[in-house]
């Protein structure tokens, strides 16, 4: 009977963990920043006011809602430093980046907006230069928050930065909005390397396995 009274407590526990990792079912809406190595795109592992970018390096920028670098969306287009560059000759004390900026979706755009089309772009700048720089030198107006989030490029979009938009694609209260405009990039891998499970999921199997612990102490206690 008391194991019985044990098993049936442990399977109790089961809906605590899956509803754990599905609290955080939920994406944001942000700016994501790759890397291009010939024609694979790689999640940036640091943000683009970090990167410091060589000559005839192609890094992008997607805008897309994605619950974490795992489920990010790339940059679209097949387009590579020679072409984006063709008609920017290389100049002494300057190097040249290529650029793929992608505005997304009409299904990813905030309530009221519409992504601009896609472009590419070579930015000259100087040598030490960073992404961040480079990208304002051929995409202002840029927006950031106070954490140094990128929020828009060229102006998109008009306003929000990183809120959480719900599975079925409600947004979040303001308020909500204002207090998670930074999780989008502390789930970056900009941030943390991104390849661990979700912080949900995490959550939920500490929860079971504190739970169950318990649970175990109980029966031999009452044995």
């Amino acid at each position: 009977m008391i194991r019985r009274s044990a098993v049936l407590f442990l399977a109790a526990l089961l809906p605590l963990s899956a509803g754990a990792g599905q609290a955080h079912a939920a994406g944001y809406r942000y700016w994501s920043f790759w890397e291009r190595d010939g024609s694979a795109w790689t999640y940036a592992t640091v943000g683009p006011s970090l990167a410091r970018p060589a000559d005839g390096d192609v890094q992008g920028f997607r805008f897309s809602v994605s619950e974490d670098s795992g489920d990010a969306a790339k940059p679209r287009g097949a387009a590579g430093f020679d072409t984006i560059c063709a008609r920017t000759p290389a100049k002494d004390g300057t190097k040249r980046v290529a650029l793929v900026i992608d505005f997304g979706t009409p299904a990813d755009a905030p309530s009221g907006e519409k992504p601009p089309a896609g472009r590419t772009a070579c930015a000259q700048v100087a040598e030490d230069a960073t992404t961040a720089e480079a990208l304002a030198s051929v995409a202002e107006p840029l927006r950031y928050d106070s954490n140094a989030l990128l929020c828009a490029i060229a102006g998109y979009p008009a306003k929000g930065c990183g809120e959480q938009v719900a599975t079925g694609g409600k947004e979040s209260s303001p308020a909500e909005s204002a207090e998670t405009a930074g999780t989008a990039e502390e789930a970056s891998p900009q941030d943390d390397g991104g390849s661990g499970p979700s912080v949900g999921l995490i959550a939920g199997a500490a929860v079971v396995a504190v739970l169950g612990a318990a649970a175990v102490w109980q029966v031999r206690r009452r044995a």
